[in-house]
């Protein structure tokens, strides 16, 4: 039979055994576990979503300085007048009051008109652009025309080129200073798209032709042929 081991006998057997594992140590004695380590890998999957942040709604009101075209219609809707529409209640929106009675969109100019909210009232501009015309260069004649003849009020008589209706109803004929009664040179001027023309017309006086009778030699019943008047006036390229 073993040999049974007592309390004292075990204690120092721990001891003991406790005290080879330092000396083990100290000495670079290291004991390892000779079992092969399980490595576990674990695949993780990170979703990143997009959170939209709702812009804070204001009170504050931005107008738009308007243009159109002169005789087109005009907007009525409000959110057609406001810089930032997308940023104002929807309350404030509704409450909200256009006034446009100042803008004559059938004349050209610069006009204000009024967004009132409550007891606010906020001022806009709204400009009416003349209707954009076609560029066309013009050439202008040189007329001469014969001293109390009448002046003509067709713009085509004045320009070189072939026109338009649209061209030749937008165009403004100027003959205030062209005196038809007094022989002389004169300017007169044709504007259009906002372009001044001048040109010149001379004012002549006929001349008339004197026949002067010839004495006769042989035969009295002979006759004097007129002499041919002079040319008149031609109109210069």
């Amino acid at each position: 039979m073993g040999k049974t081991i007592t309390k004292k006998e075990s204690r120092f057997l721990s001891l003991t055994i406790a005290g080879c594992g330092i000396l083990l140590i100290g000495s670079g004695l290291v004991m390892t576990n000779t079992t092969p380590e399980t490595i576990i890998k674990h695949n993780y999957s990170v979703a990143v979503t997009e959170q939209k942040v709702a812009q804070a709604k204001t009170n504050e009101i931005k107008l738009k300085a308007m243009e159109l075209e002169i005789n087109n219609p005009m907007s009525l809707d409000i959110k057609d007048y406001i810089e930032n529409v997308d940023q104002i209640e929807t309350s404030v929106l509704k409450a909200l009051k256009l006034d446009t009675s100042l803008v004559n969109i059938n004349q050209a100019g610069t006009y204000t008109y009024t967004i009132s909210y409550k007891k606010k009232k906020y001022n806009g501009t709204f400009t009416i652009k003349e209707k954009e015309l076609p560029k066309v260069d013009l050439t202008l004649k040189n007329l001469s025309l014969e001293k109390g003849a009448a002046l003509s009020t067709n713009v085509s008589t004045y320009i070189v080129e072939e026109l338009t209706d649209e061209v030749r109803n937008n165009i403004i004929l100027n003959l205030r200073d062209v005196n038809t009664a007094q022989p002389g040179e004169y300017q007169y001027t044709v504007t259009y798209n906002n372009r001044l023309y001048t040109g010149k017309i001379w004012i002549y006086e006929k001349q008339t032709t004197v026949i002067t009778p010839n004495t006769p030699t042989t035969d009295e019943n002979t006759t004097t042929q007129p002499e041919t008047p002079a040319s008149e006036g031609t109109t210069t390229p």
